[in-house]
């Protein structure tokens, strides 16, 4: 019995020494491992891990720092424990390359400055040569008030003048401008739109959503001029953290003719266009899905193409925004009341309830997926009508169709949200507008209205609709939507409507990154940081869970990373 117990003993002294003598385990090769950080992985759980490994374009693993013992990485970041999450995905944006006659003014923090734009621009092109911009907003202006053609005249009496508001909504335009427009004070309003007078009965330079009676007389400049200013907008959001977003300015308008596409078209940012630039240099840009502008049942159905056609870095996506009614820049969102202080005036629809019918069961027959602008409530119920009847009458209804709402800025009645409950009528949500319209909803709408104005926590909870956000460029930033979805409140630091509306951070977080995704059809390849997915990921230096609310509001991001590549850093 002993010497059989020797026997076993060396036995396995052997096999201890041999197996000393192999080689340590190989470990697997991958090409980037984050670690070290708080891992807001954004999944069904909303689980906090401490490292990310990518390999290619895709998540292979998350977990804790044991995963650092199983994989070798060609580039390793220690993320000194700042936040890792889901790259942002915005479901509405406006491209806003800047033009060779465009000025900055939405920079100005005065009229002097705006005024001074202008002078130095038109020294710079000369006189008769016309002068645009984009997004000036009166309360960012030391005057708190709207610009006005005297602002303009004074600064540029020699050159014609077109400066479009934040927000797209408005414009004020300078005489010059005017004259060749055709417009003096006995124009009449154009249909959808509003030319403000003064109290002279002069004009004022304010014309309210109709932009084309003047903008149409700027002549355009060419693709090939614009193009890097596209390249130039796109890499910029990247530094905002948003690593996806929904272009809700896109037409087909350079298809050849017959098949969708215009004689001369705009040099604007077009699906074509966007397959070509992103062929060339896609890595480099954020993911784009590419709304529609509807143009009219023809040429829709000779496109020939709908929602989902693409792939990952630029794909189709609904038919919008095709503005139902106005918004609060304008003002001329159309509602269900009057405007504080203007009896009579509740702002204006722009189509009949048979044109817009016929706009969405075309579109709905041809395919795709519907994404309208409906901002005031009266414009929302006229719309979750037409989709009712259209889903309902073409059979869509049954299908997964994720049409949505752009907007929903005044809540409906509840029985329109019921109708969206049980049609699954999605809402896409700019919670940021709480915090750059809160002067113009403080001015225009009665109490119950601004304590829900871009309701969140009443459609997601009392109706339980699905919700994501985007910025609609007011402004282009994840951090005030997150800011103003949790805790409801403008520049003023007043809270409107905090207990019903306001959502948590996690809530708030998922409606910017995992929800967007869903809209384009694309939760199972992004939107969270699980394996499988793609790299698409941004580095915070403050934790969103947990920082105060200014840190919230004014945070930068450090890093974003575009399929695994990182295209930012601060």
């Amino acid at each position: 019995m002993q010497g059989r117990n020797r026997g076993f003993r060396l036995i396995a002294l052997g096999l201890l020494i041999g197996a000393s003598a192999l080689p340590a385990m190989a470990k697997e090769k991958v090409d980037l491992i984050l670690h070290h950080g708080k891992v807001l992985t954004v999944d069904p759980a909303f689980s906090v891990k401490s490292v990310v490994v990518v390999k290619g374009d895709t998540i292979l693993a998350v977990g804790g720092e044991e995963l650092r013992g199983k994989y070798e990485a060609a580039k390793e970041i220690d993320l000194g424990g700042r936040t890792l999450l889901p790259g942002f995905n915005d479901t509405h944006l406006h491209p806003q390359p800047v033009a060779p006659s465009d000025i900055d003014s939405g920079a100005a923090r005065s009229v002097a400055e705006v005024q001074a734009m202008l002078r130095k621009k038109a020294a710079e092109l000369g006189p008769g040569k016309w002068i645009t911009g984009c997004c000036w907003q009166e309360s960012n202006l030391a005057e708190n008030r709207n610009l006005s053609r005297a602002d303009l005249d004074a600064a540029t009496p020699n050159n014609p003048v077109i400066l479009v508001r934040n927000g797209g909504h408005s414009s004020v335009s300078n005489s010059m401008a005017l004259k060749i427009a055709g417009i003096d004070r006995n124009t009449p309003d154009p249909k959808s739109g509003l030319i403000e007078h003064d109290a002279n009965g002069e004009l004022n330079g304010i014309i309210r959503e109709r932009n084309d009676l003047v903008r149409k007389f700027v002549p355009p400049a060419t693709w090939e001029e614009m193009r890097p200013a596209y390249v130039s907008w796109l890499k910029h959001i990247l530094s905002l953290g948003i690593t996806s977003f929904n272009n809700a300015s896109g037409t087909i308008d350079d298809e050849p003719v017959g098949k969708g596409g215009i004689e001369n078209p705009p040099p604007n940012l077009t699906f074509r266009r966007a397959r070509a630039l992103y062929g060339e240099m896609g890595a480099d840009l954020p993911r784009m899905t590419m709304y529609i502008n509807y143009p009219g049942a023809e040429r829709l159905k000779a496109f020939g193409l709908h929602t989902g056609y693409g792939d990952t870095r630029v794909r189709l996506g609904a038919i919008g925004e095709m503005a139902v009614d106005g918004g609060f820049t304008g003002p001329t969102a159309w509602l269900l009341a009057d405007y504080k202080g203007q009896p009579g005036f509740r702002g204006k629809g722009r189509f009949t309830d048979a044109e817009l019918q016929d706009a969405v069961d075309t579109s709905a027959k041809l395919g795709w997926q519907m994404g309208l602008h409906a901002i005031g409530d009266a414009a929302i119920v006229q719309t979750v009508n037409a989709y009712a009847k259209s889903l309902e009458s073409t059979g869509v209804v049954k299908k997964d169709h994720r049409w949505f709402l752009d907007h929903f800025t005044i809540m409906p009645p509840d029985a329109t949200m019921a109708t969206m409950q049980r049609d699954k009528i999605l809402i896409a949500q700019q919670p940021n507008f709480l915090y750059n319209l809160e002067d113009r909803y403080e001015q225009t709408l009665d109490d119950w209205r601004l304590a829900h104005n871009n309701a969140v926590g009443t459609p997601a909870r009392k109706f339980n609709l699905f919700v994501a956000f985007g910025s609609d460029n007011l402004p282009i930033n994840p951090m005030v939507g997150l800011y103003a979805a949790v805790t409801r409140k403008g520049p003023s630091g007043r809270a409107h409507g905090l207990t019903d509306e306001a959502v948590s951070r996690a809530e708030a977080i998922r409606m910017y990154t995992a929800n967007g995704a869903y809209l384009s059809w694309e939760e199972k390849i992004k939107g969270t940081l699980e394996p499988g997915k793609l790299a698409d990921m941004v580095v915070l230096p403050f934790d969103p869970l947990t920082a105060d609310e200014d840190t919230l509001l004014n945070g930068k991001v450090d890093m974003t990373f575009v399929g695994g590549k990182l295209v930012f850093q601060r």
